[in-house]
């Protein structure tokens, strides 16, 4: 096996985001569901002669060396050589970047989990699921969970996940042309950092009870986020009319779940022209879980 083409990192969904506390370091706790969603980047993987790691695609704003992609796969390499002995060949990654940056759909975290399947496959390392895990989340908290690769109950600081079952539902999705940079939301005073916690049991109830497909809980990022970048604000609030509109993670992304394509369609088409929107249905899980065989945990 040389290569690896149009290998899929799907963008998540955060149903809810619950800040229930902070640590004596700094880092916030956290709960929260994560759904993934069928609308991603997509890579290209194939095996170099020489033992480098090559992003072959210009990610404007972003250069190679900080690529959380070419960090994860050298990140590997060099496990695979304490555990080998010896450098496994390189690799060539070319990216079809559609997620947007500092958007909150964890679309670098997503792409760094990708990397690290193709990796593991490529190179036959044998590396378990749980180890690929280990190896990603000094990178990102969120790419632990595009490794779990199926809607996560998330705790912690996003390192505590569980299986819980999510909704089937379609999303319309609004871009609102604004990157919203996490450490100025997560340092803001005014962030709620106290909501209550709540279990699995409470989320599951309330989709069972309700059939809604979005409307527990809130997202305690999001008040900060919409003072400090007021066109987060107006698409909550245009979208807001036609279900329960959120934000995703930190920003910018906005949300919003209806039980059908057509429904998603019929709103889609209202969107005022100046944001970039679109729609995705949800995933139960990865694609790639089936397509590399990750081993189980």
């Amino acid at each position: 096996m040389r290569s690896l083409h149009h290998c899929p990192a799907p963008a998540k969904l955060n149903l809810f985001l619950h800040v229930v506390g902070r640590r004596a370091d700094g880092y916030h706790l956290l709960q929260s569901v994560f759904q993934l969603i069928d609308r991603g980047d997509t890579l290209h993987f194939d095996l170099r002669d020489d033992d480098r790691i090559v992003r072959t695609s210009e990610v404007p704003g972003v250069p190679q060396e900080q690529d959380l992609i070419v960090r994860a796969l050298r990140l590997l390499q060099a496990e695979y050589a304490r555990r080998h002995g010896r450098l496994p060949p390189g690799i060539d990654v070319a990216i079809e970047k559609i997620l947007p940056m500092g958007g909150g759909l964890g679309g670098g975290s997503s792409d760094a989990a990708t990397a690290l399947m193709a990796g593991n496959h490529l190179w036959q390392a044998g590396f378990t699921q749980q180890e690929l895990m280990a190896i990603g989340l000094p990178l990102g908290a969120d790419i632990p969970f595009f490794l779990f690769g199926q809607t996560a109950f998330v705790e912690g600081v996003g390192e505590g996940l569980q299986a819980v079952v999510g909704p089937d539902c379609w999303y319309v999705v609004i871009e609102p042309g604004v990157s919203v940079p996490t450490p100025a939301i997560f340092s803001a005073p005014d962030l709620t950092r106290d909501t209550a916690p709540v279990t699995i049991a409470d989320f599951s109830s309330s989709l069972a009870v309700s059939g809604k497909q979005n409307g527990f809980g809130k997202n305690d990022l999001q008040d900060v986020a919409e003072r400090l970048f007021p066109p987060v604000a107006e698409a909550v609030r245009w979208l807001s009319g036609y279900g329960d509109a959120r934000m995703t993670g930190s920003g910018a992304c906005v949300f919003c779940a209806f039980p059908g394509e057509r429904e998603a369609d019929q709103v889609l088409a209202q969107v005022p022209k100046q944001w970039k929107a679109w729609k995705a249905h949800s995933l139960a899980s990865h694609p790639m879980k089936s397509l590399l065989q990750i081993n189980e945990l």
